[in-house]
């Protein structure tokens, strides 16, 4: 029995170990290729540089109660302001 659960517990840290990895940065990916996966997702945390990670969303229906989308661009190996999408903002949106 207690084999059975060690085998659970590990199998469970190892999911949970590959889900949490992060892929390789924005610039090593097209710009088509980044933007696809945050409008496939809807929602995405990436890293935009060695020591730099932001979460970008597909549209304002992402973000929380009291914040707005602001227009996102991420460098990618084709494009060095590649439009992503938007980042979720606290505040209002001035118009």
């Amino acid at each position: 029995m207690l084999k059975r659960l060690l085998i659970v517990a590990v199998a469970a840290l190892a999911a949970t170990a590959a889900t949490a990895q992060v892929g390789p940065p924005t610039s090593q990916r097209t710009c088509s290729a980044n933007r696809q996966l945050v409008l496939k997702e809807g929602a995405v945390v990436l890293d935009t540089s060695p020591s730099t990670y932001a979460r970008f969303v597909k549209n304002g229906s992402e973000c929380l109660f009291g914040q707005f989308p602001e227009p996102a661009w991420v460098p990618s190996s084709n494009n060095p302001q590649c439009f992503i999408g938007y980042r979720c903002r606290d505040g209002v949106e001035d118009f």
